[in-house]
């Protein structure tokens, strides 16, 4: 029996959970990608690259099968067309990873020195809001059996507001180093400033999905 097979056995909040793992897991690659790229390894990046190719993959296979399986469902706490926007919401985290790792790939960007400690320092904290959302989120479970109420909620509407605050810091940190690295003009050619720029976008565009992601797991709460 498949382990997809075993995890669908019952409640679809559970399979929910794996997918939210499955798409950290996506998420525990940046990091990696961007020490590669530090260390102008470019091997690795591809390497990476397909790691986060594959993962993403395995996450779409959770995703359709849940999918597939919610319209059997007829007695949930929440609405299915809920589950499927939450659903929808971290499957765009994993995409968006995977087209960070697809963007280190094009070129062999070479990070510049007085950059590489801020962009390791805003990777860490797109860590902190993802991470504030797995754990708000592998919290599934236990929400659906309190039908999303009571002190269970309220712990998971905390984990989510901390979510929000750590993403406003994100944003922050993206305006500051989007500055620094115009302020190096003169030491980086053109082409070079653009891929810097497409990292950090692409960066902050995962916070951007996660926090997405916990606002729709608000919405389920606060209805």
């Amino acid at each position: 029996m498949s382990i997809i097979h075993d995890i669908f056995s019952g409640s679809p909040f559970g399979p929910l959970v794996e997918h939210t793992k499955k798409v950290h897991e996506c998420v525990e690659v940046v990091r990696p990608l961007m020490e590669a790229l530090a260390h102008e390894n470019y091997l690795e990046i591809h390497n990476l690259q397909d790691k986060v190719s594959k993962l993403e993959y395995e996450a779409d296979l959770l995703k359709q099968e849940i999918r597939s399986r919610l319209p059997r469902r007829f007695f949930l706490p929440v609405d299915k067309s809920e589950l499927d926007s939450f659903l929808r919401c971290q499957d765009k985290i994993a995409d968006r990873v995977e087209d960070l790792a697809v963007i280190l790939t094009i070129r062999n960007t070479v990070i510049h020195h007085d950059l590489i400690d801020d962009f390791f320092g805003f990777v860490d904290q797109i860590f902190q809001v993802t991470g504030s959302l797995l754990s708000a989120a592998v919290e599934l479970n236990n929400l659906a059996e309190v039908s999303f109420g009571g002190a269970e909620a309220q712990v998971v509407l905390d984990l989510i507001d901390s979510l929000g605050e750590e993403e406003w810091k994100a944003d922050r940190m993206a305006r500051s180093l989007s500055k620094k690295l115009y302020s190096l003009e003169g030491e980086i050619d053109p082409t070079t400033i653009i891929f810097h720029e497409k990292i950090l976008l692409a960066l902050g565009s995962i916070a951007n999905e996660a926090e997405n992601a916990g606002d729709m797991l608000r919405m389920m709460i606060v209805k």
